[in-house]
């Protein structure tokens, strides 16, 4: 149970990192991102492939969170001329091409076959260990994240980004350039999305391209939204929230006979939009609403 416990517990850490990121680009600048899986499965793919052609963990991570970084660039460039509806659409899409690519490019990724023997993080502490040293580390991470978001939205940087959100023409009218700004953002967000994909990669040890789909957005939308847009305690509180509704959901099982698994995965889907439902009607601004 307590290995149980563990695992829900980083799984939720790796959602709040996700949260954290996509709350930098829409909560602060507006920048709708639909395709937050596909920088989750540039960042995981990227460390396995390196760490299993020998490099080192730490450098495997880098390497991830900058590759999906960079991999925002083009779609920053792209978010200067869309309008929200639109960047929605070209990051859905993008997301779909990335997780089509690993699929086909299996000379790279062994398509759908996926990538097993992926190291393990802290893997030579035994497996009693590891897991409880991955939480530690990933909690630190997401702590000193939400310090950091902190500090950016308080600084004057992060008042100008709000102003983008806000009412971007009026920032330019005030001689501002806002694009550089909605660039740099952009691919923060995606570093931390990659970041959050190596410890996914180095938690699970075995990837494959069904493990990326658009559903997997969906849920850090719905934490955000849950938790409160632009908040980072929101982003925070309502990634975990969401962890538990969902692994909480899979005991209704035990408590209404005749359930199948078909059934109950529908049932989740079902609480999770209900508990929308309900946050929107009676908390609009989410469960932490307020200052961040």
């Amino acid at each position: 149970m307590t290995a149980y416990v563990l695992a829900i517990g980083i799984m939720a850490l790796i959602y709040a990192l996700l949260a954290l990121g996509l709350n930098l680009q829409f909560g602060l600048t507006r920048l709708v991102n639909f395709g937050v899986v596909a920088f989750l499965a540039i960042g995981a793919y990227t460390s396995a492939l390196l760490s299993l052609k020998g490099v080192p963990l730490p450098l495997s991570f880098a390497a991830a969170a900058l590759l999906a970084g960079l991999s925002a660039l083009p779609i920053g460039l792209l978010s200067l001329r869309l309008r929200d509806d639109y960047l929605a659409i070209v990051t859905l899409g993008f997301s779909e091409t990335v997780r089509i690519v690993i699929q086909q490019e299996g000379w790279l990724t062994q398509g759908i076959q996926g990538l097993p023997g992926i190291p393990k993080a802290f893997g030579s502490l035994g497996s009693g260990h590891s897991d409880m040293a991955l939480f530690a580390c990933l909690l630190s991470l997401v702590l000193l994240v939400c310090w950091g978001t902190l500090r950016l939205t308080r600084s004057p940087f992060g008042r100008l980004l709000r102003a983008i959100g806000d009412d971007e023409t009026a920032l330019a009218a005030l001689g501002k350039d806002p694009a550089r700004f909605k660039i740099q953002v952009f691919m923060l967000g995606a570093a931390l999305s990659g970041l959050a994909g190596a410890f996914y990669a180095h938690f699970i040890t075995f990837i494959t391209p069904e493990q990326f789909i658009p559903l997997i957005t969906f849920y850090v939308w719905m934490g955000l939204v849950l938790g409160g847009v632009g908040r980072v305690k929101g982003a925070l509180f309502g990634a975990l929230a969401l962890m538990v509704l969902l692994e909480g959901s899979r005991f209704v099982k035990d408590w209404i006979p005749g359930v199948s698994e078909v059934e109950l995965a529908s049932l989740r889907l079902a609480a999770v939009g209900l508990a929308l439902i309900l946050i929107t009607l009676y908390r609009p601004n989410g469960l932490f609403g307020g200052k961040p």
